[in-house]
């Protein structure tokens, strides 16, 4: 697969992650917050930091920030 089109389709999946976001904000938040909870445990705080930012952009989509589980 050429990289343009393989850049259409990554631009094509995070549109759609997008939109299913902003539908479902209350879902979407839940997993942020457990999945960033998970990554933290297991690189023992490591990347707290880029977690957070992470995190942080989620909420911008969805317009309420996740909770960490």
């Amino acid at each position: 697969m050429g990289f343009l089109k393989k850049l259409t389709v990554v631009a094509g999946a995070a549109t759609a992650a997008r939109a299913y976001a902003k539908k479902n904000p209350e879902k979407v938040n839940e997993f942020v917050g457990k999945a960033a909870s998970f990554v933290d445990k297991k690189t023992n705080g490591k990347y707290r930091e880029q977690i957070g930012g992470a995190v942080r952009k989620v909420g911008d989509v969805t317009g309420k920030p996740p909770r960490e589980a």
